[in-house]
């Protein structure tokens, strides 16, 4: 994990949720940590490591995730045993 995925890992953990966090950010820090991404219809994606699976639609047209992404992305980090 470089410096920027490691800033973003820590802001996803911050309080309370940062509206301004790029979901390509988010999606560079899952895959980095060993994530398998599959693309589904339009906007969903898929993460898949050691047996656990996360579901997420893109944002569009914004880039920056919803609070509620980054809420769902700070559960699967914590299932996986990562945390800042």
């Amino acid at each position: 994990m470089n410096s920027k995925q490691r800033k973003t890992l820590g802001a996803i953990f911050r309080d309370p949720v940062s509206p301004s966090i790029d979901w390509s950010d988010v999606e560079n820090l899952l895959i980095a940590i060993g994530c398998r991404l599959l693309e589904g219809n339009g906007s969903r994606v898929r993460f898949e490591k050691d047996g656990l699976v996360a579901f997420f639609h893109r944002p569009h047209p914004d880039k920056e995730a919803k609070r509620y992404q980054i809420k769902d992305a700070r559960l699967f980090l914590s299932q996986l045993g990562i945390e800042p």
